[in-house]
């Protein structure tokens, strides 16, 4: 049985903490959870404040043990068991050892299993238990190559980002459909056709990822009213919602890429761009209250901004390397109903303008088509990447 982080023969001690242990207060942990993904099982155990632990495995039965000191557990985990729907793991159990030492005990069968490892992350501090199966790519030889912590953002770390919080369903929602063909270039290209084969095309690529379910609020040219499509989302409970559109302007000059988040704005232009966006909702001014109250009381702002930039640099990034310089438009917020409502991460992505003739153009190729779902496609791993998910 291969260990990793661990000497051989040895008290498996990882880490251990400069701490007075006998001063020190017991801290809570207050959750378990655990992934199945295609190549390992990933188990956190989230605590909060740094503790001393320790690991040890034993055999017949098999098993993989790590001590939590100074803690106790919250009423909700305490002799809970957790089935683990492999054939290398039976359960994982969590209870107490003794007064103030926590038991975290993984069934495993060592026949089956190729290594595990035991390490911790920080900011808020987990301890993490992975285990490779037999037949799949093993852990890592070293902790350089260990998945990277939260990364914070111009505000500090947000609550997702100090709950240890994923994404596992992402929504791409492509704009307008069926009686609402969108914006219309010169040439007649429709927004519509354009923004559901740029989604199609991401579903693909994310469909790569064997750790996404990704879901389109529509497959094909049909209408689905605006106020529907966060709800879709919500329904599904997504953790993370995308809306793909194609720009306009009355200045057939404009061109470039912009994308938004959920917000108000003073911007003339963004302003624009949100009227008719927004053209097709059938909701009236005597719910303005609260609507505003709504984008007021948004408490995703800080995740969207930061989906939204990391996708705009990708995307731009992926239309520099292929067709040359692009206009930035930049990230910017928007009073966009098709974000309104949305318990998520939202983001409005406008791809390139069809009033501009060169970027209609563009739009009307299928190799301009496939290099944006990919800028998309990089933003988003690089979004969950800052979550410290890989």
């Amino acid at each position: 049985m291969k260990k990793t982080l661990a000497a051989p023969g040895l008290v498996l001690v990882l880490f251990l903490v400069s701490i007075d242990l006998r001063a020190a207060q017991t801290v809570e942990i207050y959750r378990l959870r655990h992934y199945t993904h295609p190549n390992f099982t990933r188990i956190v155990v989230d605590i909060g404040e740094l503790r001393e632990y320790t690991f040890t495995e034993s055999h017949s039965p098999d098993r993989v043990h790590v001590d939590i000191y100074q803690a106790k557990l919250n009423p909700i985990l305490d002799g809970q068991s957790y089935l683990i729907k492999n054939d290398y793991i039976g359960q994982i159990r969590i209870g107490r050892k003794t007064a103030s030492t926590i038991r975290v005990t993984c069934e495993l069968d060592f026949a089956k299993v190729a290594s595990y490892r035991v390490w911790h992350l920080f900011d808020p501090f987990r301890i993490v238990i992975d285990i490779y199966p037999k037949g799949k790519p093993a852990a890592p030889a070293d902790a350089s190559s260990l998945p990277k912590p939260p990364q914070p953002t111009e505000s500090g770390y947000t609550m997702a980002r100090q709950l240890g919080l994923g994404i596992r369903t992402i929504v791409i929602d492509p704009g307008h459909g069926g009686l609402d063909p969108g914006c219309i270039g010169k040439k007649g290209l429709q927004e519509k056709k354009v923004v559901l084969d740029i989604s199609l095309k991401l579903k693909e690529l994310l469909g790569l990822r064997k750790d996404l379910e990704v879901i389109l609020t529509r497959e094909s040219d049909i209408y689905v009213p605006l106020e529907d499509r966060p709800v879709i989302a919500n329904q599904k409970k997504a953790d993370l919602f995308i809306s793909i559109h194609a720009n306009a302007s009355l200045n057939r000059k404009r061109s470039g890429i912009e994308t938004f988040f959920l917000n108000f704005s003073p911007d003339a232009s963004v302003n624009e761009i949100a009227a008719l966006e927004n053209a097709t909702s059938t909701k009236n001014i005597g719910e303005m209250k609260t609507i505003i109250m709504k984008i007021v009381q948004n408490s995703r702002l800080l995740e969207s901004k930061e989906a939204a930039e990391r996708i705009h640099q990708s995307l731009l990034k992926s239309i520099i390397q292929k067709y040359g310089a692009i206009k930035d438009l930049g990230v910017k917020g928007g009073p966009f109903w098709v974000l309104i409502g949305s318990d998520m991460p939202s983001v409005l992505v406008e791809v390139s303008h069809l009033s501009n003739a060169g970027e209609e153009a563009k739009l009307n190729t299928p190799e301009y088509v496939d290099q944006i779902a990919r800028g998309i496609y990089e933003g988003i791993n690089e979004y969950i990447r800052s979550l410290g998910k890989g």
